[in-house]
C-alpha cells in the first residue's frame, strides 16, 4: 500500500482515507489551544482507537488518553500509554481486576475513573489491590447522562469516598457537551468550580469534555485552582457535517480541517438522474447526519448497508465520487486499516484501529 496512488487501481474501493496534513494540523491546533489556556489535553481515544493517532497526540503534549470502558483502557495501555482516564463509573469485575493488576504491576501507571454513587465506590473498593483506585466525583446536570444531580449530593459522595479504603479522591469530573447554550455551559462550569473548592484537595483535578464548548471552558476555568483536563476527541479528524457546524473555532481564531474522506464507485444508473454508489452504512457514519458529497449537484437520497442512492445528472457506472463524513466517532470503527495520504492521494502511511 505504501507509495501507491489511491486512484491508480491497486486499492479496492470503497475506501476511507485520512489526510495527513489535516490530521497533523488538528493535533497541533488543539495542543496549542489547551497550552494557551492553561489546560491539559486528555483526548478521548474512543474516537479513533488508533496507536498511530494516539502517538501523535502524546508527542504533541497530551497528558494521557481518555477512554469510555475498561476494554478500551486495556487497548490503549497496549499502545504504551502511561496515563488513562476512564470517563465513566466502572463496575465491570473483569475490567476492574485487570486495572488493579496493572496498577500493582507498574507503580508509574496512572489510572483515573468517575464515580457518582456509593454503590459504585463500593464496587471499586472490593476490587482494589495494593494501590487504591483514584476517582473523580462526577457532577451531572438535569437531562444529562451520569453524575450527581446536585452539589449537595456530590459533597455527600465526596465524604463517603474519603472514608472508604481502596479508593482515593483525585478531584471532580463533568460533561458539558449535552448543554445547548453557552449560558447553560457557564452556569454548569460555575457549579463545577464550586465543587472543586469544596473538596479541599491540595492539587485537585477538574476534567471536562466534549468538542462543542471548549472555548467557553477555556475562558471560564482560567482562574480555577485545579489541574484542568480537557477530554475533547472528535477534533482530531473533525468532519464536514456535525462538528463543522458546532466547533468552537467558528467563534474563535483558528480552524480545524476535515481529515476523513470516503471514495466509492458509481455502480449503477437505473433511472435518469439516479445513481447507486458502492458505499453504505458499513463504510461511513450516518448517525449524526449523512455523508456530504464533494461533487456539486450530487445529493444523497438514502443509505443502505452497502449502497448509497444519490440524485445527480451525468453519472455513469465506474465514475468516482468523494464524500466527506459527519461525526468521526462512528467513522473509524468501520475500518481496521485506513491509508494515510498526502495532497496527491499517495499513500504515505497507515492508520490502524482497535475496536
Amino acid at each position: 500500500m505504501l507509495g501507491q496512488q489511491v486512484f491508480a487501481g491497486g486499492l479496492e474501493l470503497p475506501l476511507m482515507v485520512v489526510h495527513r496534513d489535516a490530521l497533523e494540523h488538528n493535533v497541533e491546533t488543539m495542543a496549542a489551544f489547551v497550552r494557551d489556556h492553561g489546560m491539559e489535553l486528555a483526548p478521548h481515544a474512543k474516537t479513533h482507537m488508533s496507536a498511530e493517532i494516539a502517538a501523535l497526540q502524546l508527542e504533541a503534549g497530551a497528558w494521557g488518553l481518555t477512554v469510555a470502558t475498561p476494554r478500551q483502557a486495556r487497548v490503549v495501555r497496549g499502545f504504551g500509554v502511561g496515563r488513562i482516564l476512564v470517563a465513566n463509573q466502572v463496575v465491570d469485575p473483569a475490567g476492574l481486576d485487570w486495572a488493579a493488576g496493572e496498577l500493582e504491576r507498574d507503580p508509574a501507571f496512572e489510572l483515573l475513573s468517575f464515580v457518582d454513587s456509593e454503590a459504585g465506590v463500593d464496587i471499586l473498593a472490593r476490587h482494589a489491590a495494593s494501590r487504591p483506585f483514584r476517582v473523580l466525583v462526577e457532577l451531572g446536570h438535569e437531562g444529562g447522562r451520569a453524575g450527581c444531580r446536585s452539589l449537595d449530593r456530590l459533597l455527600s459522595l465526596v465524604s463517603y469516598v474519603q472514608g472508604v479504603a481502596g479508593v482515593e479522591l483525585a478531584g471532580v469530573a463533568g460533561y458539558e457537551g449535552a448543554l445547548k447554550t453557552a449560558a447553560d455551559v457557564r452556569k454548569y462550569l460555575d457549579l463545577l468550580q464550586e465543587a472543586v473548592e469544596h473538596v479541599r484537595l491540595k492539587n485537585p483535578i477538574l476534567t471536562v469534555g466534549g468538542s462543542q464548548w471548549f472555548d467557553v471552558i477555556g475562558r471560564e476555568l482560567v482562574t480555577t485552582q485545579a489541574r484542568i483536563l480537557l477530554r475533547s476527541g472528535a477534533y482530531v479528524t473533525h468532519d464536514d457535517g456535525y462538528y463543522r457546524e458546532r466547533t468552537p473555532f467558528n467563534r474563535i481564531d483558528g480552524e480545524l480541517r476535515p481529515a476523513l474522506e470516503v471514495w466509492a464507485h458509481v455502480l449503477s444508473t437505473p433511472e435518469p438522474g439516479l445513481a447507486v454508489v458502492g458505499m453504505g452504512k458499513r463504510d461511513a457514519p450516518y448517525d449524526e447526519g449523512l455523508p456530504i458529497p464533494r461533487r456539486d449537484g450530487v445529493t444523497i437520497v438514502k443509505m443502505q448497508d452497502q449502497h448509497t442512492v444519490v440524485r445527480a445528472d451525468g453519472l455513469k457506472p465506474g465514475d468516482l465520487l468523494a464524500f466527506g463524513i459527519s461525526h468521526p466517532c462512528t467513522a473509524f470503527d468501520k475500518w481496521r486499516v485506513l491509508p494515510l495520504v498526502d495532497q496527491d492521494y499517495r499513500v504515505v502511511g497507515q492508520i490502524t484501529t482497535n475496536f
